[in-house]
């Protein structure tokens, strides 16, 4: 999500402008704060929910500066942020809706920019392909912070997770979290037992398995009656000794 340099003036927003980017999702290492951390230049800066733009390069300049790549990014549109969130790389991101402000650089489908204010958080899939409800501790992170990924239920087995609702209280309680629309109507093939399809779907094995012992019972008595026939065709068969 890295766009060219500027080529247009620097401008700011008196009123916040809406965006959408993805972001990982992180927990302080002891467990009282959340934050994000980027998908791409930003992996290695962990962001609260309300926060400023910092150069990941070290350098003290303004951010975003004309000459630099530093600063927040967001697409102007959900959609952009939703097909990039299919690529493997970032299958465990959240989709953030954001409120810019500040100083920003427009760009042809986004911006990049100061400051930026997290408004709600979009759980996407689960690896499984289920709609992910939580998020549990991905087994990697930052100094100070674990990287959290978004699982669903079943998956989550016995593990330690985190709720939307826990992880909206821990970003200062101005942040929602919610699930993916798109996500939330699909079952995954082969996913029965639990769901409302799982009655249906014992009886029509339960009438595949009488109709496949009525072929077998048809089957045997067939047998038995072709040994019967070649019994009483063989010399002497059937008559009195």
């Amino acid at each position: 999500m890295v766009w060219p340099a500027a080529r247009v003036p620097r401008e700011q927003s008196d009123k916040p402008l809406p965006g959408f980017k993805l972001a990982y999702p992180m927990l302080s290492a002891d467990g009282s704060a959340t934050g994000f951390s980027g998908v791409t230049l930003g992996r290695a800066h962990v962001y609260r929910a309300i926060d400023d733009a910092i150069c990941v390069h070290g350098s003290r300049h303004s951010c975003p500066s004309r000459w630099c790549d530093c600063g927040f990014y967001c697409f102007n549109d959900a959609g952009p942020a939703r097909d990039l969130a299919c690529e493997p790389d970032y299958r465990g991101a959240v989709l953030l809706e954001v409120a810019v402000s500040g100083r920003y650089r427009r760009y042809e489908r986004g911006l990049r920019y100061s400051r930026q204010r997290v408004r709600s958080v979009e759980l996407g899939r689960c690896e499984c392909g289920r709609s992910a409800s939580v998020l549990a501790d991905s087994g990697t992170g930052s100094l100070g912070w674990r990287k959290l990924v978004p699982v669903c239920a079943t998956c989550a087995g016995d593990r330690p997770v985190l709720t939307g609702d826990g992880f909206g209280r821990l970003s200062g309680g101005t942040v929602t979290v919610t699930t993916e629309a798109a996500a939330a109507g699909v079952s995954p093939l082969g996913t029965l037992v639990g769901s409302e399809s799982a009655a249906g779907a014992v009886v029509v094995l339960g009438a595949e398995l009488a109709l496949m012992q009525a072929r077998l019972d048809e089957m045997q008595r067939r047998i038995d009656e072709l040994t019967r026939a070649g019994e009483d065709e063989r010399p002497g068969g059937g008559e009195a000794g």
